[in-house]
């Protein structure tokens, strides 16, 4: 691919230049401001630092909330099984995220 199918975003402050093909650049540019969102509000909760973390969070939550939409649609519907791992997933790195923190500021 070119250059010319380069895109570049912007997430959490930071350029990314992105080869896709011309047809997916809108989706692209999409997801990218959806993903940018998501970290911000992570960010500004205080609860997570640290773009790593951040991304891990949002990537999570992000999942989450579509295995939800899939189960509200059911074209594919996620087990509850699914659900509840996901679920306790989010509650533990949170549960990991603010003891580190509570160890890094104490």
């Amino acid at each position: 691919m070119s250059s010319s199918n380069s895109v570049t975003v912007q997430i959490l402050d930071k350029e990314y230049s992105i080869i896709c093909p011309p047809e997916e650049r809108n989706n692209l540019v999409s997801a990218a401001r959806y993903l940018d969102g998501k970290m911000r509000e992570i960010r500004s909760s205080g609860k997570v630092i640290g773009a790593d973390r951040i991304a891990v969070m949002a990537a999570l939550n992000i999942t989450h909330e579509m295995l939800h939409r899939r189960e509200d649609r059911n074209d594919a519907p996620a087990s509850s099984t699914t659900r509840e791992q996901v679920r306790d997933l989010l509650e533990r790195v949170d549960q990991a995220l603010s003891d580190d923190a509570d160890t890094k500021i104490g």
